[in-house]
């Protein structure tokens, strides 16, 4: 198994809506680096969801549905996507600056290449990651 953390800003769409909705493909995704870590994604692979933005904390645990296929919403270009589905909503959020102070969590992508939506972790992160949430 792989692990991930998706970023979206609450207001485009949040976790709550991923909710609602039980699932989702991930698209719009625009950047090669992203979308290479999408095509890496398999069914199964465990995802940390991130509100970027204004909150700036994991809100929530999903898992990769669908591996890879071309990304409906794009015009032009070799874009993909991944379906995604909710597993659980973290007892406690973690925040940026949580994970900034955390030696384990600050070597994470989201702290060195902050502007990408979709990267892996580590399973010690990922695990780290779990233990703060649930305190």
């Amino acid at each position: 198994m792989n692990y991930w953390l998706v970023k979206s800003e609450p207001a485009a769409y949040a976790w709550t809506q991923l909710l609602a909705d039980g699932k989702t493909a991930w698209t719009g995704v625009r950047n090669f680096q992203a979308r290479n870590h999408l095509r890496a994604m398999k069914k199964g692979d465990a995802v940390f969801f991130y509100h970027s933005v204004s909150d700036k904390q994991i809100v929530g645990r999903a898992r990769v549905t669908r591996e890879f296929y071309p990304d409906p919403t794009a015009t032009e270009g070799d874009w993909s996507c991944v379906d995604l589905e909710p597993v659980q909503t973290l007892p406690q959020p973690v925040t940026l600056a949580v994970i900034k102070d955390d030696p384990l969590l600050q070597t994470m992508p989201l702290v060195r290449q902050s502007r990408l939506s979709v990267t892996p972790l580590t399973r010690a992160q990922h695990d780290q990651i779990l233990r703060l949430a649930n305190g």
